[in-house]
């Protein structure tokens, strides 16, 4: 692949091509920049390849721009606790006047003391410490963790992080997942300040924005970067990987071929991952829907099945991002090309 290619299937990182969700990103960096925020935390929503993951490294770069602000990434596979008093101390002796004299830590970072008297403290102790420093000096600390899990670690972290708040702090917490993940948070007893906090679904990105960058990347014509917008339907995964296949070979390859190799990305990438999500039922439903819009009876009978059952699954596949409903009484795929694709996985 050529060096120069603008475009990247490098989930997470920010291609030089790559359209920015300006309503999402102005919401969060209005909201944690307020006097008075509304929330502290939000939740990223989407499907595998929908741009999580690049929308919160946006907002992330954005605030690390402003001196008032540091910005801590978790690992959500992590003790969340102990990982993120770690990173936090990591980035306080950074910054200079923070500490009071003769504040001094351990080789470990877990030894925190004041004039050479040296303590073990625990991961809790330690933010607390740390982030009463930071509001002496009007610091913010924006805490990311990309594709989060429940557990038990999320319901530890959670519970500290609401005592944080309570304690008038001033941490936010932003979080990507996919759709499971985020509902069985959300519905999690231990984790009731989560329901309530605002979640951004991310949808597909805009046809009319994507044949723009088409054109103006591969200096086509209006109708060819129309024509490539929508074999992508807006999935951000698709947009990057037909971006990428046709600036290294539309001087060489058909379309047709370069569909071929575009399939393939697909299919290594998140297809596969996603269909294997699936129970047989949902399955099921997805291969009886065609690769346009169709009629909600016409499933119900290639499958033998009611309205109420179908009802079921086509809210699953909803939720998940994987179908959706142009208009009453039909589903469409939401995903380019998926329904090739489900033949095959049978």
């Amino acid at each position: 692949m050529a060096n120069n290619n603008p475009f990247t299937l490098s989930f997470g990182m920010s291609p030089n091509e790559f359209i920015s969700r300006h309503e999402y990103l102005e919401e969060i960096l209005n909201n944690f920049s307020a006097a008075n925020p509304v929330s502290h935390a939000y939740l990223i929503e989407g499907i595998r390849g929908s741009g999580k993951t690049v929308l919160m490294t946006t907002i992330e770069k954005e605030l690390m721009k402003e001196k008032d602000w540091l910005v801590i990434d978790l690992n959500s596979t992590q003790d969340l606790l102990s990982d993120f008093a770690m990173k936090l101390l990591d980035s306080c002796k950074k910054l200079t006047d923070i500490f009071k004299k003769g504040f001094n830590f351990s080789a470990a970072g877990f030894g925190i003391g004041i004039n050479g008297e040296t303590q073990n403290r625990d991961s809790v102790s330690i933010i607390y410490e740390l982030l009463e420093n930071l509001n002496k000096k009007n610091k913010k600390v924006l805490i990311t963790i990309d594709e989060v899990m429940n557990g038990e670690n999320m319901r530890h972290f959670a519970s500290e992080f609401q005592i944080l708040l309570r304690k008038d702090f001033s941490v936010f917490l932003l979080m990507t997942g996919l759709y499971e993940n985020i509902y069985s948070i959300q519905n999690d007893p231990a984790l009731t300040f989560l329901l309530r906090t605002p979640k951004i679904k991310l949808e597909p990105l805009s046809l009319a924005q994507i044949t723009k960058v088409y054109q103006n990347v591969f200096k086509t014509d209006i109708d060819m970067a129309k024509k490539l917008a929508k074999i992508t339907k807006g999935y951000a995964f698709a947009f990057q990987a037909l971006g990428l296949l046709y600036f290294d070979y539309k001087d060489s390859l058909s379309l047709e071929k370069i569909l071929l190799k575009f399939d393939d990305l697909l299919d290594d990438f998140v297809y596969r991952k996603i269909w294997q999500g699936l129970s047989e039922q949902d399955k099921n439903v997805i291969i009886a829907i065609t690769d346009s819009k169709t009629p909600v009876n016409e499933i119900c009978k290639k499958l033998n099945m009611t309205s109420s059952t179908f009802s079921k699954y086509r809210q699953r596949l909803l939720d998940r991002g994987i179908i959706e409903s142009p208009q009453h009484g039909y589903v469409e795929l939401v995903l380019p090309r998926f329904a090739e694709f489900a033949k095959y996985y049978v």
